[in-house]
């Protein structure tokens, strides 16, 4: 749980570390108050929160099991570590 929150943050951090290195490479300095106002971090959180939702779509739309399966969770073998894994069901459903 805690490497999805990690995951998340920095997703949703990006457009703010993008800015400020923007500002860095133009500018060459983050410390300008006038360039953080508060409708240009407004607009960054805005960015960072849809860039989280698509992060998030992306995600569960790629890690989906496939329906009909059976997850076995990894297990040890003779001593080395099975990953775990879906298989399909035995039982004919029709």
């Amino acid at each position: 749980m805690g490497r999805v929150l990690i995951i998340d943050a920095l997703v949703f951090l990006v457009p703010f570390a993008a800015y400020g290195a923007w500002l860095y490479l133009t500018r060459g300095s983050l410390t300008n108050v006038e360039d953080w106002q508060a409708r240009t971090i407004g607009f960054l959180a805005i960015a960072g929160a849809g860039s989280l939702l698509l992060a998030l779509v992306v995600f569960t739309h790629y890690n989906v099991i496939p329906p009909g399966g059976t997850y076995r969770p990894a297990h040890i073998e003779g001593g080395k570590i099975v990953p775990g894994r879906t298989e399909p069901d035995s039982a004919d459903p029709g």
